[in-house]
C-alpha cells in the first residue's frame, strides 16, 4: 500500500510541476551550459520523476512472518 500511495504522490507532483503556471518559473533569459533553463529544467524533473518512479518500483515489500496456526 505504501507503494501505491507513492506512486500516487509522484504523478500528482508530475502533474503539478509539468502544469503550466508553474512552468512560467523556469521561462527565464538564463542560460545553463549554453542551454536555456526551461528545456533543463524540465529535462531534470522529468529525470527525476523516472529516478523516483524506477526506485519505487524496484523497492522490495517489506517481509511479513508467516502467520501462525
Amino acid at each position: 500500500m505504501p507503494h501505491t500511495r507513492f506512486s500516487l504522490g509522484l504523478w500528482a507532483a508530475a502533474a503539478l510541476l509539468f502544469n503550466f503556471p508553474l512552468i512560467l518559473i523556469w521561462d527565464r533569459d538564463v542560460t545553463v551550459a549554453g542551454l536555456p533553463l526551461l528545456p533543463v529544467a524540465m529535462f531534470v524533473i522529468w529525470a527525476l520523476l523516472i529516478v523516483l518512479l524506477a526506485f519505487v518500483a524496484e523497492a522490495r515489500p517489506a517481509r511479513r512472518p508467516p502467520p501462525s496456526g
